[in-house]
């Protein structure tokens, strides 16, 4: 079962990544190209810029064989991943078929551990935020990513729980309001990352702004906003896509899997 899961989640990220190809790797391309443009204008000004050395990969390398590898890695090992869940969760939830099963835990799983997270700390593209806030930045992230998990898990508890008083439909709806006040309640109470990404304070956004001289002319514009925008709604794309081919491919090849054992116990082969 767990080869399964990881053959679903190289499948996925194989998808996952022709879709970063085509759609977010030219964002990706011009985000590098504005933050090279923006360190040559602050020189020019007496700002000084970031003065990075020589590349260890060329883009064309980094484009096509780092991400591709980069994705299809990470949608193994959340294929092995998805596979733990389901055979924690097939024995408590006998009424739903292997196929409904898996898609419920992948799309579960994608809320969890991306879409939540990613509401209250979306992705950035490079050139947006400032590099000497990212630990600080990335333990909020990875604290939202732990608190969208349990809100989650509490949500398929309480669901199970309520479901023989209230019926399927009212279970889920009670599951679902635990998950969404939950989060609305931590994305309330976490900082916006703009707070820490070196803006001036009271300001929510961490996306570059325009670069001033030193009479407040604008030497240089701030950050595409249609980029930032795009880069975000493409990154939700990637990520729903390799949930979506874990949940369905798995799907099927657990209930392949099932069909031939004659049960619905998942076995977890040495």
């Amino acid at each position: 079962m767990i080869g399964r899961g990881v053959l679903a989640g190289a499948v996925g990220g194989l998808f996952a990544f022709l879709f970063a190809r085509i759609f977010a790797e030219p964002i990706i391309g011009r985000a590098i190209d504005y933050e090279a443009a923006r360190d040559a204008a602050k020189e020019t000004i007496g700002h000084g810029g970031m003065h990075e050395g020589p590349e260890l990969f060329s883009r064309a390398v980094q484009a096509n064989v780092g991400i591709g590898v980069g994705i299809i890695a990470l949608g193994c090992a959340l294929g092995a991943l998805f596979a733990v869940v389901y055979c924690f969760a097939a024995p408590r939830l006998q009424t739903m078929t292997p196929r409904g099963l898996s898609l419920a835990v992948a799309m579960s799983m994608f809320l969890g551990i991306y879409l939540l997270p990613a509401l209250k700390y979306p992705a950035n593209p490079p050139a947006v935020g400032n590099g000497d806030t990212i630990g600080d930045r990335s333990g909020l992230y990875l604290l939202m990513v732990a608190i969208s998990v349990a809100l989650v898990l509490a949500g398929w508890l309480v669901a199970h729980a309520v479901t023989p008083k209230l019926g399927s439909w009212y279970a889920m709806l009670s599951g679902a309001a635990v998950v969404l006040a939950g989060s609305a309640l931590a994305m309330a109470v976490l900082p916006p990352s703009g707070h820490l990404a070196g803006n001036p304070p009271g300001s929510a956004t961490e996306t570059p702004r325009p670069l001033l001289d030193a009479a407040g002319n604008i030497v240089f514009p701030g950050f595409n906003a249609d980029d930032l925008y795009q880069f975000r709604l493409f990154s939700i794309g990637a990520q729903l896509i390799l949930w979506l081919v874990i949940g369905l491919l798995g799907g099927e090849l657990l209930q392949r899997l099932t069909a031939r054992r004659g049960t619905r116990e998942p076995v977890l082969a040495a």
